[in-house]
């Protein structure tokens, strides 16, 4: 699949000096930009879902000490 996009000649320029500075085509760096993007809302979804779970199940955190003296560290 392809696409194509519309870049001023300043937004060409930085994408052209960044793809240059890492060694890839201008496509590559954008490829791996919206795939890191998409990976990062991704993990931010899945965490704030666990967290919600975790509120839900109404178990409480303990500071770190109380698990040190538990497992006797």
């Amino acid at each position: 699949m392809a696409f194509s996009i519309r870049l001023t000649e300043e937004e060409r320029r930085i994408a052209d000096s960044y793809a240059k500075l890492h060694a890839i085509s201008v496509g590559e760096a954008f490829k791996r930009a919206l795939f890191e993007k998409i990976e990062d809302e991704y993990d931010i979804t899945v965490a704030k879902e666990a967290y919600q779970e975790y509120l839900e199940s109404g178990k409480k955190s303990k500071p770190i000490g109380e698990l040190w003296k538990e497992l006797d560290l």
